[in-house]
């Protein structure tokens, strides 16, 4: 539904479109997104215009999920996974070698893949829910059903209601897009926990939706958001406490617009700049570590800024022309979606230090001193009162991450995204936790 603007990654790659024999049996390969692969395993059976199959992908302990809009028509290959957040599709075509090569599309962004003919697929484990959350359904926006998870606290006076980040992110903030099983939210939960607070997390509405019709628009975000305050004052979790609203990355722009319903409010990985800028930024930094020449890399920043104007003006992206590389290209189709292009437009120009230096209550932000996403501002506005944080050897989730931030490409950063990485010393964050009355 919406693409995580945070995440982009640029795609070099051409398809093969050659003739080839029956593609029943079973396949492995990988998403070739830039720098890393991502395994899976498919299955596809049947013939004329009845196919079924299956996939497994173990870096997101995915198990055997069936496929729909399997289709085989000639040397073409197409199927889709239902259910999951972004609509996931793969489209390609079978060449003489016996390879399937084409594109996957989730949630805006487009990835190059290939399967050839293998061996029986690996054991894949699921992972199992963590225990200690308790499940809950409360109503949204215009009572849209929302569900979440909630963990008990102790002694600190405050609850917390945390708020993902964007695109197809989660409650526990993990997302299809990165390659290791990762659960950020899940974990700062459990940090939070530990220090006396409980806490509320729920999915966005378009989690799990396949609704192109779907109501996304920021009011209605904002709206699931104060939903889910309300929601956690009727908590037994959160009975007698204040409530501690944490925003992470985009989520964190969301909350400065709900945060004077809340007492409190933590933005972690805020944008310093407006999400606008921040995409040029990106992406120009993507360009120059790809090594691109300056007359290349002029183009195709220009290219962008005429797709944000076409976003303001609620347009359709410019006609790209031969200079403008894929991953550009696919860029500006999911920043103009018609069904996304609103929520884009919207938030596309907020100042978040505009915002912030409004708040009514105690407000810090924080980043980690290794994001290569959002960081920390070389100048924080003097207006803005509030707390402001840098967590060493912290990267986007706050896991800890050693490597210098020069090696930090995205593919390369998001190795330490996962389970397997522990977060970083949050000390500082500790003493303004406990500051908070």
């Amino acid at each position: 539904m919406l693409r995580p603007i945070a995440a982009q990654f640029l795609i070099f790659a051409a398809l093969c479109a050659q003739p080839a024999p029956s593609v029943a049996g079973f396949w492995e390969g990988s998403i070739q997104i830039p720098g890393t692969e991502m395994k899976i395993l498919v299955t596809l059976e049947g013939g004329g215009a009845a196919w079924t199959g299956r996939i497994s992908i173990p870096p997101q302990g995915a198990k055997d999920l069936a496929l729909a809009e399997v289709k085989v028509t000639g040397d073409s290959v197409a199927f889709a996974m239902p259910g999951i957040p972004g609509n996931p599709k793969f489209s390609g075509k079978l060449g003489k070698v016996g390879r399937i090569e084409g594109m996957f599309t989730q949630g805006g962004q487009v990835f190059p893949f290939y399967l050839t003919r293998g061996t029986a697929p690996a054991k894949v484990e699921t992972p199992k829910a963590d225990p200690q959350d308790r499940e809950v359904g409360f109503p949204g926006f215009n009572a849209f059903p929302l569900k979440g998870s909630v963990r008990a606290g102790g002694a600190h006076p405050y609850f917390a209601v945390m708020v993902a980040g964007s695109g197809p992110t989660d409650r526990d903030w993990s997302n299809p897009l990165i390659t290791v099983p990762s659960h950020g939210g899940r974990d700062f939960a459990a940090w939070l926990q530990g220090q006396g607070l409980g806490s509320l997390r729920y999915d966005k509405r378009f989690i799990g939706s396949r609704d192109a019709k779907l109501d996304i628009s920021l009011d209605a975000q904002v709206g699931d958001l104060k939903a889910a305050l309300k929601a956690a004052l009727l908590l037994p979790e959160a009975k007698g406490k204040k409530l501690l609203l944490v925003g992470h990355s985009e989520g964190s722009l969301l909350s400065l617009l709900a945060a004077g319903e809340a007492d409190a409010a933590l933005l972690l990985a805020m944008p310093g700049i407006s999400m606008g800028k921040l995409i040029v930024l990106q992406v120009k930094g993507q360009l120059e570590g790809a090594g691109a020449p300056e007359d290349f890399k002029k183009q195709n920043l220009a290219y962008l800024e005429a797709t944000l104007e076409a976003v303001r003006k609620d347009q359709d992206p410019p006609p790209a022309g031969a200079e403008v590389a894929p991953g550009i290209v696919n860029l500006a189709k999911s920043l103009t979606r018609p069904e996304s292009r609103g929520f884009v437009r919207a938030t596309m120009d907020l100042d978040p230090w505009t915002m912030a230096q409004r708040l009514p209550v105690p407000c810090a932000v924080v980043w980690g001193e290794r994001d290569i996403q959002t960081w920390k501002p070389a100048v924080v506005p003097p207006e803005f009162k509030g707390t402001v944080l840098q967590i060493p050897e912290a990267n986007h989730l706050f896991k800890r991450e050693t490597r210098p931030l020069a090696e930090l490409a995205g593919p390369v950063a998001i190795s330490t995204y996962g389970d397997g990485t522990p977060l970083a010393d949050l000390s500082p964050l500790v003493a303004w936790l406990k500051a908070l009355k």
